[in-house]
């Protein structure tokens, strides 16, 4: 439920293609010629061509610490994603183009002629030619694309079953369509560590991958608790989490990487069995969780819950709605940390205000509110905005409101934020650099893992999708 408001903001043409930096965004402009074109922008953590920047632009460091634009790409770009260094971004024509990281073939370029001093520049993903991409997906090392007629095809490479081709394959170096979903019409997909949740048309949940803790719900296996919650002893005062706890939390997840022979691993899509006659509405993959919304406004949640990050006092393993009061309209994820926009009661007017609920992981304030960290509670930082869209990241987080104004909170590390700084920030803080553009997309990016299997301590960018229209 990516439904994000277009409507139109004025500026000079010529200020509104300055450079800007770090984050993903495409923006869209009236040109001398009166056609209305679009741009991608982008910001954050640049390491390995991740923004599509120049190094002329970044320096060699390749971090951009407010937006800037990404050059080389088409300009009619309607949608920008990301996985953990690599991005996406769809056209109005159907086509799809990749920049970033290709170690593990998440281009789409496969693997051979592809240096990696050229990961930097988008390229348009090959062996896609018959498809019309409507929209695109990617986390960690994969990327996915859903063609107009539902189709969904991946590629990248990942041990714990997340491509959903079939037993056993690991990798795929070209996109390839996942066969299991054959007659199956995919609007959303959604990716964690290892698992993956696919959602159609018609409300039916489908979920692959590593399947620990029951974190893809009920597929047909008995749920397994995954070596993170099993052995951690996670004790919790006041509902909140200590430092020394998420550390321990690291070094467990790093532990169960070490053992992925042995991991639960569902190897081809199945429907969630626990859902079965319920209509699904809206999906979201944090690093070991799930969030699942329901058309009725329940919402659902399952997986791990070290961080609270399932907002509900029931700990059983499982899918259990969340012990939330307002009415969720869309949902988001970060690693550890889960978002919803939801309608909450106002006290000042007649009608229900529009709100950012946060709850889970907040050891870089990426909640953007004080109180107990399990249970979800509204950010009173964006009290007088109307959010439309929220997105995740590691550890800090980025909204969009109907003014088409961008909105970020968190660990400001690299410039994941896009203020211009590295500083964190407690609570919601407007992207004033962006002033005179109307955004319609915001995307921040949950690293999870690097090549050197550090947990945790990837820097992250943002996407943002932003719209301009030149004074005449």
């Amino acid at each position: 439920m990516q439904g994000i408001r277009m409507a139109l903001l004025r500026k000079e043409e010529q200020n509104i293609l300055k450079d800007l930096s770090c984050c993903y965004t495409a923006i869209r402009f009236m040109s001398s010629s009166n056609i209305i074109k679009r741009a991608v922008m982008s910001f954050g953590d640049g390491t390995q061509g991740a923004l599509g920047l120049p190094t002329t632009q970044i320096g060699l460091a390749g971090h951009a610490y407010e937006p800037i634009r990404v050059p080389s790409l088409p300009p009619d770009i309607t949608a920008v994603t990301a996985g953990h260094y690599h991005s996406l971004a769809v056209t109005s024509q159907g086509h799809l183009w990749a920049w970033g990281r290709n170690l593990e073939a998440q281009l789409g370029r496969g693997l051979v002629a592809t240096p990696r001093d050229t990961w930097n520049e988008p390229r348009k993903v090959e062996g896609l030619d018959q498809v019309s991409v409507r929209t695109a997906f990617a986390s960690g090392v994969i990327s996915a694309a859903i063609g107009d007629d539902g189709s969904l095809w991946v590629w990248g490479k990942s041990k714990r079953g997340q491509l959903g081709l079939g037993k056993n394959i690991t990798e795929a170096v070209v996109p390839s369509k996942v066969k299991a979903l054959a007659g199956e019409k995919i609007v959303k997909a959604s990716f964690g560590w290892g698992h993956a949740l696919a959602l159609t048309e018609d409300g039916k949940l489908f979920g692959w991958g590593y399947s620990a803790d029951g974190r893809i719900g009920r597929v047909g296996d008995a749920l397994e608790v995954s070596l993170l919650d099993s052995t951690s002893n996670i004790s919790r005062k006041n509902h909140q989490l200590s430092s020394s706890t998420l550390e321990a939390a690291e070094q467990l997840v790093l532990e169960g990487m070490e053992k992925e022979n042995n991991m639960p691993i569902i190897w081809d899509p199945c429907l969630v069995e626990e859902l079965h006659g319920v209509e699904v509405a809206d999906i979201a993959c944090g690093l070991d969780h799930s969030l699942v919304l329901c058309g009725n406004g329940t919402l659902l949640s399952c997986g791990s819950n070290v961080y609270g990050q399932l907002g509900r006092a029931k700990q059983d393993v499982g899918m259990f709605p969340v012990d939330i009061t307002f009415r969720p309209m869309s949902i988001a994820s970060g690693l550890g940390h889960s978002l919803a926009i939801s309608q909450v009661p106002s006290p000042d007017v007649e009608s229900d205000a529009t709100s950012v609920i946060s709850w889970g992981w907040n050891q870089s304030s990426q909640l953007g509110r004080a109180g107990p960290e399990n249970l979800p509670l509204v950010v009173e930082g964006l009290a007088g905005e109307t959010p439309v869209a929220v997105s995740g990241g590691r550890v800090h987080s980025i909204t969009l409101t109907s003014k088409g104004e961008v909105w970020v909170w968190g660990c400001g590390k690299n410039g994941r934020l896009g203020l211009g700084s590295s500083i964190d920030e407690v609570e919601p803080m407007l992207v004033d650099s962006l002033e005179g553009c109307e955004a319609l997309q915001v995307v921040s990016v949950k690293k999870l893992f690097s090549a050197t299997r550090r947990c945790w301590r990837e820097r992250e960018r943002a996407i943002l999708d932003i719209k301009t229209w030149k004074v005449v």
